[in-house]
């Protein structure tokens, strides 16, 4: 099987290659002919380790040339790669316990770490029931590019709904789905990309590296940690680059931490695509963004709302037309599966998205032809535009399924289809997503989502977001809900009591959990829903209060 993924090993253009960030706020270069033989020589000596074409390869590494030279050594020994995460802010045994998890299900034929997280990764393996010590990069002499199998990777979910599941991504869909960001995009051949992502899950992984390494286009990488110290480096590089991808909350942050004048003498009006996905999209959050930068000649235009998850490859859909986004307020109170949704206002991005409180919701765009999109009901029923329902996607980025018969809590693989666990619904021809439905209750036969009451309790208590995790959680006959804040003060649970009761009636159980350190989140920023509530149940949370 071939793969056009792995082409550039072969023919690299020596002219482009991948600008890395260094800790000095320089950056350091390497061509694509200097790194695709650093590839081929890191596939020499996995060959020599015993690597077959199918066999799965785990890499524990940071973002740096070392991980891109050992990422596509793996490919182009025919083996597939599964990317973990390196330690962000779990502490050493949380972390163990993910990766351990990870290790029991992918059954490596190898664990490839650096130096430093060796120790991390061999007790991994032992937890694991793993023989053997992980496997530091090295190279060899140069191997020609073998053939792979099917799968090209397992994408495991960061785990926000419980424990991690690898994602089967064959090279179909991958290929597919390459092409899908690249066409809605507008890439052009001699384009640049620039990122600070994670490459260790989705967007950052598929949308903002191999996308345009594939292109052999100029790519400007950071690490996150580059990002949170210096969120005006990150800007800065739409001097040049013309495309990016983000979480809504990585523009409010630029908003609030860069200075106007850090970015004098930048011209970005080169700047034509910055998709905005991975959680709900907040239109404050871009609004305030784009009044910093639209002085130096940044366009809302450029903004991309999109939807995506790892079980449909990545990407669903983005709004791929030149247009300023669109934002609607729906009805909470008319919520129901399988009915009408009510928008009471509704507006493009501008001045009106400024101060927008909890409720509003982006469209996402228009599903392209070959990644069909539907809207189902409980029955699995297809519902027209307008009506609430599950969102389904079809097309060849759909993945068949979890790797070794694990099984999702939400999404399920039925058909060719995603089932995508996903709560949305079509409006004026775009998709418009609620949140999970595996993170809501019904009440009163409407759904409530966890991510709306957390953006109003954000609000009404002051505390803000990031600080208020709240969990749906099972009850015996009753509906519940977990409510964790990362405060001592417990001055405003009161007043947040009455107001859900408002909101939810009677009959919704709630707890209430003050403490520092209580949320816990995944590598990509979300919040382990089902995870902190286990740990409560158990009494393995330290530091926790409940409030009467």
């Amino acid at each position: 099987m071939a793969s056009g993924l792995r082409d550039w090993l072969d023919e690299p253009n020596t002219g482009r290659g991948v600008h890395l960030a260094a800790d000095d706020g320089g950056w350091e270069f390497r061509g694509y002919g200097e790194l695709a033989s650093g590839a081929r020589r890191t596939a020499g000596a996995l060959i020599e380790e015993g690597v077959r074409p199918g066999d799965v390869v785990c890499l524990v590494l940071p973002t740096d040339f070392t991980c891109i030279e050992t990422y596509y050594g793996v490919w182009a020994a025919g083996a597939t790669v599964c990317l973990i995460t390196p330690p962000l802010f779990q502490d050493g045994d949380d972390y163990v316990a993910h990766v351990a998890a990870i290790l029991r299900q992918a059954a490596p034929a190898l664990v490839i770490a650096s130096k430093d997280l060796t120790e991390y990764a061999g007790r991994a393996m032992d937890e694991a029931g793993m023989s053997g010590e992980p496997w530091q990069p090295r190279q060899a002499g140069e191997a020609a590019v073998r053939p792979v199998g099917e799968l090209a990777l397992l994408q495991f979910t960061s785990g926000s709904s419980g424990a991690p599941r690898g994602v089967m991504v064959t090279w179909e869909n991958l290929e597919a789905n390459t092409e899908l960001i690249a066409r809605t995009a507008g890439f052009a051949d001699d384009d640049s990309v620039a990122s600070w992502l994670p490459l260790y899950h989705d967007m950052g992984l598929i949308g903002c590296f191999l996308t345009p390494i594939a292109r052999q286009a100029t790519l400007k990488l950071m690490r996150p940690d580059h990002f949170i110290r210096d969120p005006a480096r990150w800007i800065r590089c739409f001097g040049e680059a013309a495309h990016t991808a983000a979480p809504p909350f990585a523009y409010s942050y630029c908003a609030r931490r860069v200075k106007p004048e850090q970015l004098e003498g930048v011209d970005l009006s080169g700047w034509r695509t910055a998709i905005v996905g991975a959680e709900p999209i907040d239109p404050h959050a871009l609004e305030i963004f784009a009044q910093l930068v639209e002085p130096f000649g940044f366009s809302r235009s450029a903004y991309k709302p999109a939807f995506g998850m790892a079980e449909t490859t990545l990407l669903v859909t983005m709004d791929a037309e030149r247009r300023d986004p669109l934002a609607v307020r729906p009805d909470p109170e008319r919520l129901a599966f399988g009915e009408p949704v009510r928008i009471l206002e509704e507006h493009t991005l501008g001045a009106r998205s400024r101060g927008a409180k909890a409720g509003w919701v982006v469209g996402c765009g228009t599903p392209e032809d070959d990644v069909p999109v539907t809207i189902v009901d409980d029955a699995g029923l297809e519902l027209g535009e307008g009506l609430l329902g599950e969102i389904v996607v079809g097309g060849a980025s759909a993945c068949p399924g979890y790797y070794a018969g694990a099984e999702g809590k939400s999404t399920r693989f039925s058909g060719g289809k995603v089932f995508t666990g996903d709560a949305g619904f079509f409006y004026s021809g775009q998709l418009f997503v609620l949140g999970r439905m595996g993170d809501s209750i019904k009440v009163r036969g409407r759904s409530v989502y966890v991510e709306d009451l957390e953006a109003k309790i954000a609000e009404a208590s002051g505390l803000g977001k990031g600080r208020i995790v709240v969990v749906s959680v099972p009850g015996a006959g009753r509906k519940g809900l977990a409510l964790f804040a990362e405060t001592r003060d417990e001055a405003w649970t009161g007043g947040i009591r009455e107001m859900l009761r408002r909101r939810l009636g009677e009959d919704v159980e709630l707890t209430i959990v003050v403490g520092a350190g209580l949320i816990h989140r995944t590598s990509s920023g979300k919040p382990r829903r089902r995870y902190m509530w286990e740990r409560l149940r158990s009494g393995q949370m330290d530091g926790a209060r409940i409030v009467p």
